[in-house]
């Protein structure tokens, strides 16, 4: 099967799959295996403490991928300062550049001028037209299928990334319940360029700082074992279900603001969960596709079982 895209053509790899951001998760190690196998690792930008650290995580990563990697700016925490990160970015020559979880104006800004590739994702029709609009050179489509942050409303993938595609003329990367051939397939088919995954890298061998805890829950979860967070924030979130969600749910339930859910919320809690396995003490993100994912795979195995998978769809129905 030939597997030119435009999403391929505009990033230079050879099959269109992009790993996602994967807050404190998207390290080298991942960014440089997803790239090596054809598709587009990322570096998180955010989780790492000063340019100086980002700085070395890119160079660790063309260090071990001759291929290229984007980095991801993860730009709605809080209002964190991202500029001299993303000043980084554009000094290093990174191929490529994603916006998630905020208003990509300012990051686009800082880009232009550069060959850097720009891509953002949205979760509504609106935002994509408005990403085209601030000059991206694609969009990644997110419906609530997905895990961490989601749209405000409950559009899934498979509605979503048609109507995407329909309204803006830059190439629509489909994402949110995609972990395979399958998923690769039916997204080509509503009109999408490629596919973005999250929740299926963090269960793959090359996700080195993920916690076996964190990926064997991911692993054993059923459809029922996600939980919408920070719903009453306005920035909805996916994660897996358990007593700490519960806690964060009851507290949205008893109308609590910001300030007294800040703790349970935190990427402190977060690390709690994905670094050390802590169930009790945090959680962790993942999409409702956990269901799908039976075992931890070598990136390069996942890669070949997709495009196996794919081509054998592909050739089913020729």
């Amino acid at each position: 099967m030939d597997w030119n895209t435009k999403v391929t053509d505009l990033l230079g790899i050879r099959y269109p799959i992009i790993q996602g951001g994967l807050a404190y998760l998207a390290y080298s190690e991942l960014a440089s295996a997803v790239s090596n196998a054809g598709g587009l690792g990322q570096i998180t930008a955010m989780s790492l403490g000063s340019p100086e650290e980002l700085r070395e995580e890119i160079e660790k990563t063309r260090e071990k991928t001759v291929f290229p990697f984007g980095v991801n700016f993860a730009i709605g925490n809080h209002g964190r300062p991202y500029e001299d990160m993303v000043k980084v970015a554009v000094e290093e020559e990174v191929p490529v550049v994603s916006v998630t979880g905020g208003n990509p104006k300012g990051v686009l800004e800082l880009l232009k001028g550069t060959a850097i590739k720009k891509i953002v994702l949205v979760a509504a029709k609106r935002q994509a037209v408005k990403a085209e609009e601030l000059g991206a050179d694609a969009v990644m489509v997110v419906g609530q299928e997905g895990g961490g942050h989601i749209g405000r409303s409950d559009t899934g993938t498979f509605v979503l990334t048609p109507e995407v595609v329909d309204a803006v003329s830059i190439p629509v990367i489909s994402s949110g319940g995609i972990s395979d051939g399958r998923g690769l397939m039916a997204a080509l088919a509503l009109g999408a360029e490629g596919i973005e995954m999250g929740t299926r890298f963090i269960a793959t061998e090359e996700c080195v700082h993920a916690h076996e805890a964190y990926k064997d829950k991911i692993v054993s979860a059923g459809t029922d074992d996600t939980a919408v967070i920070k719903r009453s924030l306005g920035s909805p979130a996916r994660a897996l279900a358990n007593t700490w969600t519960d806690r964060i749910l009851s507290l949205e339930e008893e109308g609590a603001d910001y300030e007294k859910m800040k703790d349970y919320i935190s990427g402190e809690a977060n690390k709690k969960y994905i670094y050390e396995g802590l169930e009790q003490e945090g959680f962790g993100w993942a999409g409702q596709v956990s269901a799908r994912i039976s075992e931890v795979v070598s990136v390069r195995e996942l890669f070949n079982e997709i495009i196996s998978e794919a081509e054998y769809i592909s050739e089913k129905w020729r």
